[in-house]
């Protein structure tokens, strides 16, 4: 979940994982363990992730399902391609079984 987020927020700034290490200052490398599920960030690491992106946490780390990313200024194009990217992992989460909003306790 984490590594999927960070993956979308890249892909809708448009930047790649090397630009996103250069702001963050570590390597490519790390960007890609992080995406890919490898390795997780620190916690520090995870606050400079989410101010970056604008936004929670929370969000980092699928703990909340609300799509909070600023929106303001983006293109008609880049609001385009953020519907497409949302449709796809919605698709994704189909394929595998996963439930969309299903917020409810295990037993």
């Amino acid at each position: 979940m984490l590594g999927d987020n960070i993956r979308l927020l890249r892909s809708v700034r448009g930047i790649s994982q090397v630009e996103l290490g250069e702001k963050l200052n570590v390597s490519k490398q790390s960007i890609s363990n992080w995406e890919n599920g490898n390795i997780q960030p620190s916690i520090e690491m995870l606050m400079k992730i989410a101010d970056f992106f604008s936004v929670s946490t929370d969000f980092l780390l699928g703990l909340d399902n609300r799509t909070s990313i600023i929106v303001d200024g983006l293109s008609t194009e880049e609001l385009s391609h953020i519907r497409v990217i949302i449709d796809d992992l919605v698709a994704a989460k189909r394929r595998m079984g996963i439930e969309q909003n299903d917020d409810r306790p295990r037993e």
